[in-house]
């Protein structure tokens, strides 16, 4: 089995689906912009080959390389990235190399597109925020805003995290972002939900059904934490919610979901909305076809003791899990701290008070750092005071 890993080495730890992926007996060809020297040494390892291009944006070199690897060591089986900001670069080469293990330019709008996204949720009855095209137009956006009421939230109805997305107060501030924000047409305008925003992580196999699933739960948005400096605070969750797993389970029905990694983003309300439900339900926000960001596969396998990179290799070469993991659950839990802030608890007082639990304590890339913070602390714990503890010691701010 011949599978292509699209930037293997970014983020850092996807040389783990390298690794696992090798173990299962499959040949790993990897295709990046940095040099092969100052690739990670365990991933160079995982790799049978890699080719280096000098821009991963110019596809006519994305698309020799591939040609390089189908010409040498034949037919490509998979090809994948696992990383959003290349999720349509993936399909487009899915397509002109007629790889069908993944999705291509055909079906990519439904899960770049939030406004196509949409029409997915609707068809399998998942309740989802009203939303409007600002290339609807100014008036028809005060229209919705007057139904939906203020505050509103706009955000680019393609892109990553939290880039672009603005919250709206009132009609003068619609009026302000419609006349200067650039390229306002390729904006969404949605109604203003509050709750915390919980994931189902899961790996799907090529029927539909999933391997393994997971819950995150991020008290702040990523907006917000972008926005306002706050720290990035986020954690799994011991158990899946039923409900959550519920509305999992019918999205990766409606948008047809076979043979992936997914993070699929909901609202759990805090308080009744009307037309979306009661305090506690949960509202579908979007999905992503792809492991959660950052350190989130490490996490999940902190907090349920399971291997998840060895999951998904397993479902790549075998369509089923081969592991025999004996539940063991914890809440394990990220904190992010900003390098241009002070806390009352030093990183050394940190590192002591939870030496117990620490699992990771990684400095972020400086691409990643705006959304999740520049130093990280990653630690699991067997109950809901000891995260809260946690969470208040290292992001009580001086």
């Amino acid at each position: 089995m011949n599978f292509i890993f699209v930037s293997p080495h970014f983020p850092e730890n996807y040389w783990n689906f390298c690794a696992a992926l090798k173990e299962n007996g499959v040949n790993v060809l990897g295709i990046g912009d940095a040099p092969y020297n100052e690739l990670n040494e365990k991933l160079r390892n995982a790799l049978t080959e890699y080719y280096r291009v000098s821009d991963m944006e110019d596809y006519d070199q994305m698309y020799r390389a591939v040609a390089f690897f189908a010409s040498k060591y034949g037919r490509i089986n998979w090809l994948e990235s696992n990383n959003e900001y290349w999720l349509e670069q993936d399909a487009r080469l899915r397509t002109d190399f007629n790889i069908t293990t993944g999705i291509k330019t055909d079906r990519i709008d439904s899960i770049k597109e939030k406004s196509e996204m949409k029409k997915y949720y609707a068809a399998g009855g998942i309740r989802t925020a009203r939303q409007i095209k600002a290339s609807e137009g100014l008036e028809a956006v005060l229209h919705f805003a007057d139904e939906a009421g203020y505050p509103i939230f706009a955000k680019p109805d393609v892109g990553v995290g939290a880039g672009g997305a603005h919250k709206i107060e009132d009609e003068m501030g619609l009026r302000v972002f419609f006349r200067e924000t650039p390229q306002v047409e390729c904006y969404v305008i949605e109604e203003f939900v509050t709750g915390n925003i919980c994931t189902y992580d899961a790996i799907i196999d090529s029927k539909g059904e999933p391997l393994f699933e997971s819950m995150c739960v991020c008290p702040p948005s990523i907006a917000d934490i972008v926005n306002y400096n706050l720290d990035s605070t986020y954690y799994v969750q011991r158990d899946i919610n039923e409900n959550l797993r519920f509305w999992g389970r019918r999205t990766v029905k409606a948008f047809g979901v076979q043979s992936r990694f997914v993070h699929l983003e909901f609202f759990q309300l805090d308080r009744a909305h009307k037309g979306l439900g009661n305090e506690g339900d949960f509202v579908a926000l979007e999905v992503n076809m792809r492991p959660g960001g950052a350190y989130t596969p490490d996490m999940i396998n902190f907090g349920h003791s399971v291997n998840v990179y060895k999951i998904w290799a397993d479902m790549i070469a075998f369509d089923k899990r081969t592991d025999n993991a004996a539940p063991n659950d914890y809440f394990c839990v990220y904190a992010g701290r900003r390098d241009n802030c002070q806390y009352v608890m030093s990183h050394e007082e940190i590192l002591d008070k939870y030496s117990y639990a620490m699992c990771m304590t990684p400095r972020i890339d400086k691409a990643l750092a705006p959304a999740i913070g520049d130093q990280a602390y990653i630690a699991r714990f067997r109950t809901e005071e000891e995260r809260e503890e946690f969470l208040y010691d290292t992001c009580n701010r001086a």
